[in-house]
């Protein structure tokens, strides 16, 4: 992307209180559902990229794919404590892109095809989305780094878009890509994706 510096913060740090135990090691497609979405992430177009976790399980599966990782260690300050980890390692960056880890049917073309779209729209929040309800992932442009460095509590990069709503473009894909992972019957949910698709079309 020539003198364009895009980041990438994979956060997978939360605490899966509605699920009842680490939903990012539930299996889905024969593997942990945190591996799902590390193996669709288009390496090629980030300058960095960062895992941040509480879980050694976590941050072994990232190593493991070559990925830099960063330990959270205190999780129980919520997510804005993720935000800040992974974005103080990206600030020489002119974006970053904030992907969710428990979003198993998000696609790396997607992912591509949101970025082509940011880079015609750099001064803008890039959100993916349907229909015109937002979901993850989201691109800020640097512009937005101090305000995200200051979240306090568990408060995400919502309360940064709500802020600059005027900022805010929506990237369309499919209803089914932006499905996270809350509880058990969303994960059995995400199992019957061919039907899932179905029904998107």
């Amino acid at each position: 992307m020539g003198d364009f510096k895009l980041g990438c913060v994979v956060m997978a740090a939360g605490n899966s209180v509605r699920f009842g135990d680490n939903k990012l090691l539930a299996d889905f497609d024969g593997k942990p559902l945190v591996e799902n979405v590390l193996d669709i992430i288009p390496s090629e177009c980030f300058e960095k990229i960062y895992v941040v976790s509480q879980y050694d399980e976590v941050i072994a599966i990232a190593k493991s794919k070559g990925f830099d990782t960063i330990i959270n260690n205190h999780p129980e300050h919520g997510i804005s404590h993720t935000i800040k980890l992974g974005t103080k390692e990206m600030l020489g960056c002119d974006a970053v892109i904030y992907i969710v880890s428990d979003q198993p049917l998000l696609t790396k073309n997607s992912i591509k095809n949101q970025i082509k779209f940011y880079l015609k729209n750099r001064d803008k929040i890039v959100a993916m989305g349907n229909n015109g309800k937002r979901g993850n992932p989201c691109i800020f442009p640097k512009k937005y780094f101090e305000e995200l460095l200051n979240l306090k509590g568990d408060t995400g990069g919502s309360a940064v878009i709500k802020n600059n709503i005027n900022d805010l473009l929506i990237y369309n894909i499919d209803s089914y890509e932006l499905i996270d992972v809350d509880t058990k019957s969303d994960l059995e949910k995400v199992k019957n994706k061919e039907e899932l698709c179905q029904h998107s079309l």
